[in-house]
């Protein structure tokens, strides 16, 4: 056994799973028998190919790494890059490389990896086309889009479209990854499958049209049931691409650049010429051991053909390291049923699939949800009794993933119609309960409910990022973070409110640090506070508090980094790429000269011009490098923005109160108009909505709102906690006829200990039932506080608000008046008097509307109400 012997062992390969069995050896090598030598082809060190794409989304090649520090000591574990293996000799048990030295093994281990599989076509080593597998591929890519959209003037591509064209030649996970980048980086795009549906391998027919009709509602356009016959350079490389493409049926497609992501095939030339026996559709023959016919040679990952099949997934090569792990220390490890399941997110897309997903088995009965209304398509395979789970597809809604693909196998736990309703939430019917001790939770690292179970009762684990850390579960493809947090939630833990993995503390301890030790930037914070570099989660919030207590324009200095979309560009983005601009109209009071500026704008600019729920005027479709140009004209005619596109004041809406109406009993109006302008650009945990009415008919519709105000007889009434949305809540009763300066202060202390107190993404109804915490009654509490002074604050939260209203600016005019912030405003850094080519409208009812199929009416999500939509029609 090789326990007895250890030895010199040599890894061929640094990829993904090559990586993940030098760490599974190390960690149960503890006596270091083997001493080990990895020879990596590439000049990179293992990174996550599985997170490839983020790399057009600003991650850099750095964060991919997978390498632990430390993982190599140069003496037991030592790395050599950019050295490929170029022969074995078997019987003398030795490798050479590419550098010509010798490496003599006991025991060999191949993780060569697979190679992208470029069909035979005529044309497709031509300068403009590529592959899409490697960092240097992304660049290559990159650098050829950034050529073709740097052109001097936009030009037809020659298939209908203004701008540069990219063709993906395949619609598989790998063809749609590439289809997404290309578009990121500015090109329009076509996709050639060969199949009559985008992921064939993957979803069924069902889930393929709906998921055909996502992407095209994209731009995307699919050319289904074809292939690519040839690639030739374009007869006149002056108006039109580069390339011209025809298709199997005889479409011929102008392109750009020609992206090959057609699958992946086995490099296993290695142990060809090395006499090893091969699969009959390639890859290194092994058997559950992942062990050669030679006793000293094993191969493992997208190289390997386990007893006639190759798996392209990382969860089963990762199966794979542990098998071999296992067995070079003398353990008898073989490779079970592989878990070949999938999530991910395609343009934009979720899809999901797991089990017997195409119901291949014998008898095997679907059950199957089809929305088309709400963009959901759902399938469980039942075996042929309907008692057991055998696979599943989602698409469109994958939040049920993490629960339901550990049940493969196993007895349904309820109706299966009822595990897939959208009622409840998150994963219906089916939650932890439902899985048993055994039931696979990480297939990346082989963890099941048991295995964290015991690792959160005994080492005490309290949160997601603890659990990561201490077992790996997460740490791979990162589907099942979600059962994560609902494991720890079951056992009764009470879950962390840390901001995040780089923050031990709370969103309302952060802004107690920063107010209190007047830090001013995110990089002083995680250094004194945090630790790595910080992430989507705590970027944003930390930017929030910042704006909230400290002030300054948020697009100055680091802080630009740290906002999310629509902060970094000051206007909400829309489904196609395109940007709102909603002005700010006081208490939806307006001039007839102002009304007719903003139609002016509108038609100047061709966009589309909507009436919100918030009394305001939405102005969409509008580029990123117009947005300067509009707002210009906008503040020239007295208008400021109306920050709908932040974690800020909104609206404060109004009836036409006392003035106007017979029945009125208040100016709303007025006060309306004083409190939207005293609140403007408050930054807040989330959106704030106010509202006035004049008298009890409530027309302004107050008590929907963060704050209401209704007028009665003696004055005003104050009305908190309301909103909306997903979960409707009416507001509760704070005050009763107060007089206006004793409402406007109370509204002051409000807000203000509310951006002070609530969670990240807490909207004030949420935050006003939590005070109800220990049997508190939250408006007594908000009373003793706000009126009482019991914490003695009220004169911080004073000084505060008069702060705000006396340092603020508008944002737009703020950019108008600065070079560098508007450097910000264009599609393209290296070409930016360019429009986005991908941008294209029609005109329905005499507007224009995005090139794209109808919308499908939003589903209702807990996440929906956490977070603003891209058309908030109560703004």
């Amino acid at each position: 056994m090789w326990a007895d012997s250890g030895g010199r062992l040599v890894v061929v390969g640094n990829g993904m799973v090559g990586q993940r069995f030098v760490e599974a050896l190390a960690e149960r090598d503890t006596e270091r028998r083997w001493t080990v030598t990895v020879l990596g082809e590439e000049p990179r060190r293992a990174y996550d190919r599985v997170a490839l794409s983020s790399y057009f989304d600003g991650v850099d090649a750095a964060e991919l790494d997978l390498v632990a520090d430390g993982c190599y000591d140069g003496r037991d574990y030592v790395l050599h890059l950019d050295e490929a293996v170029g022969a074995i000799d078997r019987e003398a048990r030795t490798v050479t490389t590419s550098r010509g030295r010798s490496l003599a093994y006991d025991a060999l281990v191949l993780a060569t990896g697979s190679a992208p599989f470029v069909p035979p076509v005529p044309g497709a080593d031509l300068p403009g086309c590529f592959v899409y597998r490697t960092l240097e591929d992304l660049d290559a890519i990159r650098a050829a889009a950034r050529r073709a959209t740097a052109r001097p003037e936009p030009r037809p591509g020659g298939n209908g479209a203004a701008g540069p064209v990219g063709l993906v030649v395949g619609g598989g996970l790998l063809g749609l990854e590439a289809a997404r980048a290309l578009r990121l980086l500015g090109l329009s795009v076509h996709v050639v499958e060969m199949a009559q549906r985008l992921m064939p391998l993957q979803v069924d027919e069902g889930g393929g049209a709906l998921l055909r009709r996502l992407v095209e509602e994209l731009g995307v356009t699919l050319h289904l049931g074809t292939f690519a016959a040839g690639v030739r350079p374009a007869a006149d490389d002056g108006e039109d691409a580069p390339m011209c493409a025809t298709l199997g049926d005889g479409t011929e497609l102008a392109a750009d650049l020609v992206v090959f992501a057609a699958g992946v095939r086995p490099r296993d030339q290695l142990a060809r010429a090395a006499g090893l026996a091969i699969g009959a559709r390639g890859g290194v023959a092994v058997d559950a051991g992942c062990r050669t016919q030679d006793p000293a040679v094993f191969a493992i990952g997208e190289c390997a053909c386990v007893e006639g099949r190759v798996y392209g997934l990382v969860a089963p090569g990762y199966a794979m390291a542990t098998v071999v792990a296992q067995r070079l220390l003398g353990g008898d490890g073989e490779l079970g049923a592989a878990d070949t399941a999938t999530k991910l997110k395609l343009l934009g897309v979720d899809v999901a699939s797991f089990g017997d997903a195409l119901a291949t088995a014998d008898g095997a009965l679907e059950v199957t949800v089809n929305d088309p209304v709400t963009g959901c398509y759902a399938k469980l395979v039942l075996s042929d009794d309907a008692a057991t789970l055998l696979g599943g597809v989602l698409v469109g809604d994958a939040s049920k993933y993490a629960a339901l693909r550990p049940l493969v196998g196993r007895a349904l736990p309820a109706d299966p119609l009822a595990m897939l309703a959208p009622a409840g939430g998150g994963t219906g019917a089916v939650g932890a309960a439902a899985l048993p001790a055994d039931a696979m939770v990480c297939s990346c690292h082989a963890l099941t409910r048991g295995t964290i179970d015991t690792a959160i009762d005994e080492s005490e684990l309290s949160t997601v990022a603890e659990v990561k850390a201490c077992t790996k579960a997460g740490t791979g493809c990162g589907s099942c973070v979600p059962m994560l947090a609902t494991l720890l939630a079951e056992r009764g833990v009470t879950l962390s409110r840390a901001l995040c993995e780089h923050f031990e503390y709370s969103r309302v301890e952060l802004a107690d640090v920063v107010r209190v030790e007047n830090i001013t930037t995110f990089s002083e914070l995680i250094a004194r506070y945090g630790q790595g570099r910080g992430c989507d989660v705590c970027k944003p919030a930390v930017a929030s508090i910042l704006a909230s207590f400290i002030g300054g324009h948020i697009l100055d200095g680091e802080q630009a980094a740290l906002q999310d979309t629509n902060d970094a560009f000051l206007a909400n983005i829309q489904r196609n790429g395109t940007y709102s601009v909603v002005p700010r109209i006081p208490g939806g009071e307006i001039t007839p000269a102002r009304l007719i500026a903003i139609g002016e704008v509108a038609r100047d600019f061709e966009l589309y011009t909507k009436i919100t729920g918030g009394q305001r005027i939405d102005l969409l479709g509008a580029r990123v490098e117009q947005l300067p140009a509009i707002w210009r004209r906008l503040v020239d005619a007295g208008f400021e923005s109306g920050h709908a596109y932040g974690k800020a004041l909104r609206t404060v809406k109004s009836c036409v109160g006392s003035t106007w109406c017979r029945f009125g009993v208040g100016d709303s109006v007025a006060l309306a108009i004083r409190l939207e302008l005293r609140y403007r650009g408050l930054r807040a945990p989330h959106k704030i909505k106010a509202g006035v009415s004049g008298c009890a008919r409530e027309c302004a519709e107050a008590r929907s709102k963060d704050v209401g105000v209704i007028a009665t007889d003696n004055g005003w009434n104050l009305y908190v906690g309301g909103n909306g949305g997903f979960r409707p809540r009416h507001a509760d009763l704070l005050l009763t006829d107060v007089d206006t300066d004793t409402l406007v202060r109370t509204i002051d202390r409000f807000l203000l200990f509310y951006v002070r107190t609530a969670d990240r993404l807490q909207r004030t109804s949420a935050w006003v039932e939590s005070l109800s915490a220990d049997g508190v009654d939250p408006l007594a509490y908000l009373r003793s506080v706000l009126i009482d002074d019991v914490l003695g604050i009220v004169g911080e939260l004073d000084a505060a608000i008069g702060r705000h209203v006396a340092g603020y600016e508008d944002e737009w005019a703020a950019v108008l008046d600065d070079p560098q912030r508007l450097a910000r405003f264009v599609s393209f850094v290296n070409a930016p008097d360019t429009p986005d080519p991908s941008i294209s409208f029609v005109t329905e009812r005499d507007q224009p509307r995005p090139l794209l199929l109808p919308m499908p009416i939003p589903r209702p999500t807990v996440a929906a109400d956490l977070a603003d939509t891209a058309l908030d029609t109560a703004r």
